[in-house]
């Protein structure tokens, strides 16, 4: 896996055989627009009450596929890691998938507080902010760093033991296996973001080439992966519905 020059010609702006970042990029646009459709179809087989969580989650995956389409001819074009396309790109879907985890909460039907929302929106803002700002040289890179764990660790104290893990935890078996999948990606699966920060951008042991590549491949799980968890809660919850009431 190796980087190469700037396009030189008009050829060389399409996707070649030896760029497997570009070919990367490629893959996870078309399989965020795969599951867009799926999400959107899938929303109509579901009770009504988890519609919107589905339909959320499809525009999370289709914001998502946008930005990788775009994504990709900056890496083409330049071969750069197209640091403003990613954060405009989490600007977006990352609220989105805060929001699933009220969603999926109301649906199963638990009272949850505006608040809620509000705090993991705040660990969001707060983690992108001082992310993107580090990344650009606005602020300094540790004191970003720093930032930008403390809204993530913000972001996991609700989730584990604040109002949303507190819900969580008096829901059915269906919802509370999501809950945890979701959980789990917003854990593990983010992990990858501070990491690539760290050894990337901070101490420079991982080239673009790893680093993109590395990335891609946790959109594809934190996104797909994360509203997956989401419409398997709602079917299950909507086949348990039908046979109660059949």
């Amino acid at each position: 896996m190796s980087s190469t020059a700037p396009v030189a010609n008009a050829a060389d702006a399409f996707l070649q055989p030896t760029d497997n970042v570009a070919i990367s990029f490629w893959i996870i646009s078309i399989a965020m627009i795969a599951a867009t459709f799926f999400f959107f179809a899938e929303a109509s087989t579901v009770r009504s009450h988890w519609k919107t969580s589905l339909h959320v989650g499809a525009l999370v995956t289709l914001v998502a596929g946008v930005h990788y389409m775009y994504m990709r001819e900056y890496w083409v074009q330049v071969h750069k890691s197209p640091i403003v396309y990613r954060y405009v790109d989490w600007s977006i879907t990352v609220p989105l998938q805060m929001i699933e985890f009220n969603l999926i909460l109301k649906a199963a039907g638990k009272a949850t507080s505006p608040g809620m929302f509000w705090r993991l929106l705040g660990g969001t803002v707060v983690m992108l902010f001082c992310g993107y700002c580090g990344e650009i040289q606005a602020f300094p890179p540790w004191p970003a760093f720093i930032g930008g764990m403390a809204g993530w660790g913000f972001i996991l104290f609700e989730i584990f033991s604040g109002e949303a893990g507190g819900t969580a935890a008096d829901c059915s078996e269906a919802v509370m296996t999501s809950f945890n999948y979701m959980r789990m990606i917003v854990t593990v699966g983010w992990s990858i973001y501070p990491l690539g920060y760290l050894f990337g951008y901070l101490l420079g042991q991982v080239d673009d080439v790893y680093l993109n590549v590395t990335y891609n491949i946790a959109d594809f799980v934190n996104k797909i992966g994360f509203v997956l968890a989401c419409w398997s809660c709602a079917k299950s919850d909507s086949e348990h519905g039908e046979a109660l009431l059949g």
